[in-house]
């Protein structure tokens, strides 16, 4: 999860909070040695508390079940305080991993989450109620995530911004 100069990373510890975790994807790992094949799974799990906490994890275990275990408690290690304003983001935002391209809209109360996938498990763990999202470029979740979360985390809400500017939190959205 990289960060700009301008926004730096809330890191927010497990303990303190309830969390819900979600399944993004599993996938099968073939291993070919002298002696055969062998079968791994790689998992990436999402959790969050819907109230602005979210983190996502890797886990590779011989076992699904193993897989999806190790993923939630890497998700764990890796949450981030997230700016939510009335049910949805304060303002457009772009994130980058890889190949995937990600673009984040707020969106008018009442629209619902209007993303697809890998970036629907990661708004909805978060706590966003209404928002517009693109995936563009590589659709690979691993990647997706990763980019969803890097928008996520350079968001700013408008008591920051009105905070910087020396303005009043109303300003920010009038001009």
């Amino acid at each position: 999860m990289a960060s700009n100069a301008n926004t730096p990373v809330k890191r927010v510890r497990s303990s303190d909070i309830e969390l819900k975790d979600k399944l993004v994807a599993v996938q099968r790992v073939t291993k070919v040695t002298k002696g055969g094949r062998t079968f791994s799974f790689a998992a990436i799990v999402v959790v969050g508390n819907e109230k602005g906490v979210v983190g996502y994890g890797l886990g590779k275990a011989r076992e699904v079940t193993d897989a999806v275990t190790k993923g939630i408690e890497d998700a764990k290690k890796n949450l981030i305080k997230v700016a939510i304003y009335k049910g949805t983001i304060p303002h457009l935002q772009q994130g980058k991993y890889g190949g995937s391209d990600v673009l984040l809209k707020p969106a008018a109360a009442g629209t619902g989450v209007i993303a697809g996938g890998a970036m629907r498990a990661v708004l909805e763990s978060v706590g966003i109620k209404d928002v517009l999202a693109k995936s563009m470029g590589s659709s690979n979740p691993h990647n997706v995530v990763k980019a969803t979360m890097n928008a996520l985390v350079q968001l700013r809400d408008p008591r920051t911004i009105a905070a910087q500017r020396n303005i009043e939190v109303e300003q920010v959205f009038n001009g």
